[in-house]
């Protein structure tokens, strides 16, 4: 069906643009007058020559799925039928990957599906989570509501993890520019003072012996340093990828000093945000924790998570079995066992996200004034020592002209 591109005015006189599927023009005129859209423009929208090929075509972020999110909630609150709010949805849409994917979602609706069993042909953009809530919200007839639920869940979690990527990029990138400043000056600047020191003619320092000897080992297996570099990291990703390795590293990294307290932390915030929005949107106790568990990221914690489920199975509470693990920290477990107690689970483990939320920035900003002075020191003592080394030999050839 070919695609049109309208430009009009609504009632109150505002400029309106958007596309629209339909066999001919007059079939979009009468879709605008239901719209109560007055069109000025109307054209067929030339084919994109590169359309099939997906790695060309824009992806779908998170803040596009949390847009549609809030709109699509806003307008359902407004009295709009779905079908129709996809319509609107998908012609405001200018992502292209996107507005396609509304698009077959909006077909679906209309072929007699429900919303959720439309948004689940599409699971890179919408998880378990999402699908469960929507379902949940279409039982029980307020989908407006769990809408933005999901968009303030959401903008939440991209925020979380957010924190966490900005405070692991600095040292990284700081790292990866000392290694390239050393490899520079091993490679290149090195080789030129070994070639002046030959012909003062003694001996060198040992610093300087031992600054050139590296040298001549980093020049002379450069290759070989890489192609094992590159294969150490394919092999830890191998390793990784199975059970055992899996469940091996997810737990060494939450027994790191600081950053396994980081790790920590982040799992508790978003075990309990997503538990307080799939408990307080309907969904039942026990799928929630089967949804929380796959998507915990982390095999120490799915682990956790995935007894809690089998303890609730036998009749048993969920503080329980969560305090037996030592993976969440008491303080939580206590939070939760008095939720349970007073029948109040959903809004204790939403406080205890709002808490474990300020925790981790809190976290964060301790991370890095940790990290900065021990960068310095390592750029400083790195760097530092090279040039000092160099120059040893200089000043020994001073100190004998003298």
């Amino acid at each position: 069906m070919p695609v049109f591109q309208w430009k009009g005015k609504d009632r109150g006189n505002e400029t309106k643009k958007g596309e629209m599927d339909a066999p001919n023009k007059e079939i979009v005129r009468a879709n605008l007058a239901k719209l109560r859209i007055t069109p000025t423009k109307i054209k067929q929208k030339p084919k994109d020559l590169f359309e099939n090929i997906s790695f060309l075509q824009p992806k779908v972020k998170q803040s596009d799925v949390i847009i549609f999110c809030r709109q699509f909630s806003t307008m359902i609150d407004a009295g709009l039928p779905i079908i129709q709010c996809l319509e609107i949805l998908y012609s405001q849409q200018e992502n292209k990957t996107f507005k396609n994917m509304l698009k077959n979602i909006k077909e679906s609706v209309e072929g007699g599906e429900t919303l959720a069993d439309a948004l689940k042909k599409h699971p890179k953009q919408f998880d378990e989570l999402f699908i469960n809530m929507i379902a949940a919200g279409e039982a029980g007839g307020m989908i407006d509501t769990i809408l933005k639920r999901l968009s303030h869940y959401m903008e939440k979690s991209a925020k979380l993890k957010s924190q966490v990527k900005g405070a692991m990029i600095y040292p990284l990138i700081t790292f990866l520019i000392a290694i390239a400043v050393i490899a520079v000056i091993m490679v290149f600047v090195i080789p030129v003072f070994k070639e002046m020191f030959k012909g003062m003619g003694g001996s060198l320092p040992l610093p300087t012996q031992i600054v050139v000897s590296v040298s001549d080992f980093v020049k002379n297996n450069i290759l070989y340093i890489i192609g094992f570099s590159g294969l150490t990291i394919f092999a830890v990703k191998k390793y990784y990828n199975t059970k055992k390795g899996r469940i091996f590293l997810d737990n060494l990294f939450l027994e790191l000093p600081v950053v396994g307290m980081l790790i920590r932390k982040v799992a508790v915030a978003k075990f309990t945000r997503t538990m307080s929005t799939m408990l307080t949107s309907g969904v039942s106790i026990l799928d929630a924790l089967d949804i929380v568990a796959k998507t915990a990221g982390n095999k120490t914690i799915e682990k956790a998570v995935c007894n809690v489920g089998s303890a609730i199975e036998e009749g048993r509470t969920m503080s329980e079995p969560l305090s037996q693990s030592g993976v969440f920290p008491s303080m939580v477990c206590q939070m939760i066992a008095v939720g349970e107690s007073t029948g109040s689970l959903d809004e204790m483990l939403s406080k205890i996200a709002d808490f474990y939320d300020e925790e981790v920035d809190q976290a964060v900003e301790n991370m890095t004034a940790m990290i900065e002075p021990f960068m310095l020191v390592f750029l400083g003592v790195t760097i530092g020592g090279l040039v000092i080394a160099m120059y040893l030999p200089i000043f020994k050839m001073a100190a004998m002209v003298n």
